[in-house]
């Protein structure tokens, strides 16, 4: 992609960039310790005032904000600005309670659009591409995140959302959009029913790009949608607190990890375990501030994901690092901690699976047990499931330290997602 396609904070110098992350960061500061009773309260708590961030590094003086404080001030009690200036509102599933719930004024929504817009042509799209969009419409802020960024560049829409899984397939001949931005595992689904279509091959269809986020999926899942697809597949990041999809992107000319778009959200990576901040280049969890929202500003958001900040590549922003789990997600299974996407890279090693997989956690008596659904391709004979079987017994001892109860289903045995997937069903609490 040539330079002059990009805006210019894309290939400003890093001094460029801080010195304009500063300058934004102190307005957020000043905005949120003025304008929310929160962080009025937390800020005085912590004993900190924004006239004391006189640097970057000063961000490490302020608290932490967690899902639990946005849930405390259900439903509006985080929006900086009076309601008559709030023109949207998105909540998070709230699958575990009350939502978090969102909101932008008219600014925050442009800033938004020409975020995912930039995203979107980071992957290698402008306006002469359609756009299938389908991921889901409505509170989530995947659909509608992804349309107004698509429209913002340019882009020809097709607003179809989740689920109607035989639509999408007709739609997707139709139309011959030539990108489209889903959730890999429903990805996966269509997939499955545009080679049942054409007799096991869906590699000729339209789409040239695949726009891939709100769930984490691992680089052998990225290789298999790109071979059994056709198409480039990349990772788009976004969490609906931080602004939603288009916080970072990974950029198609180096795939290496999402680009932070560091003029809009400040990163940190910290220990999960005691708050500190880690130097950069190692593992931990990812915090954001965010720098430009009106409505909702958030002052280091922890977001639970576990990864790594990267330097720059294809832009001067740092990347971060595949998500390899959240600090919350993680499952302990008899002190061992295991993450979905270990036992995921696992399945997909094995050609003779498909990617399509659950994994259940019970106790039984006092010890917990996992249990990992998995699913045979075709018709495959008994003496080659027992080998699958044990080859994948095997492989999650070897790689990830437990052992497991393997249960093989036939093609299609495990319940296709029409949105993010529901990988773990954990008993324990049942």
């Amino acid at each position: 992609m040539t330079h002059q396609h990009l805006e210019a904070i894309e290939t400003a110098s890093i001094d460029e960039l801080r010195a304009l992350q500063f300058e934004r960061m102190k307005w957020t500061l000043e905005h949120a310790y003025r304008n929310v009773p929160m962080y009025t309260r937390k800020f005085d708590e912590a004993g900190v005032h924004p006239s004391d961030f006189t640097c970057l590094e000063d961000i490490s003086k302020f608290p932490y904000t967690t899902k639990q404080d946005l849930r405390d001030n259900y439903p509006f009690g985080t929006f900086a600005v009076p309601m008559e200036q709030v023109v949207r509102v998105h909540a998070s599933s709230g699958t575990t309670g009350k939502p978090t719930v969102v909101g932008y004024t008219q600014k925050d929504i442009d800033t938004w659009a020409t975020i995912v817009a930039r995203s979107i042509r980071a992957a290698g799209g402008s306006a002469k591409d359609m756009i299938h969009v389908a991921y889901g419409y409505g509170l989530f802020t995947g659909g509608l995140g992804a349309h107004y960024g698509a429209e913002k560049l340019g882009a020809t829409v097709v607003p179809m959302s989740g689920g109607q899984t035989e639509k999408q397939i007709q739609l997707i001949e139709d139309f011959k959009p030539t990108i489209i931005m889903v959730t890999p595992s429903y990805c996966l689904n269509l997939l499955d029913q545009l080679e049942k279509k054409h007799g096991g091959d869906a590699s000729g269809c339209s789409l040239k790009i695949g726009i891939f986020g709100a769930e984490p999926w691992s680089d052998s899942m990225r290789e298999e949608i790109e071979r059994r697809l056709g198409i480039k597949a990349l990772d788009i990041y976004g969490l609906s607190e931080v602004m939603g999809p288009g916080v970072a992107m990974e950029c198609a000319e180096t795939a290496d990890g999402p680009t932070i778009w560091e003029d809009h959200f400040f990163p940190e990576i910290i220990d999960p375990s005691n708050g500190n901040v880690m130097p950069e280049g190692e593992h931990g969890e990812l915090v954001f501030t965010s720098l430009t929202k009106e409505a909702m500003p958030v002052i280091r958001y922890r977001t639970r994901d576990l990864t790594r900040l990267l330097p720059g590549t294809a832009r001067t922003m740092r990347r971060m690092d595949k998500i390899t789990g959240r600090s919350d997600d993680m499952l302990i299974i008899r002190g061992v901690n295991v993450f979905p996407s270990q036992i995921e890279e696992q399945i997909l090693e094995i050609k003779q699976l498909s990617p399509h997989y659950q994994l259940e956690v019970s106790k039984q008596g006092n010890l917990d047990t996992l249990k990992i659904k998995v699913e045979l391709k075709g018709a495959t004979n008994t003496e080659c499931g027992n080998q699958v079987v044990s080859e994948l017994r095997h492989r999650i001892k070897t790689m990830v330290g437990i052992s497991t109860l393997i249960e093989l289903l036939p093609d299609g045995g495990i319940p296709r997602s029409e949105g993010k997937a529901q990988r773990v069903i954990d008993l324990r609490h049942a």
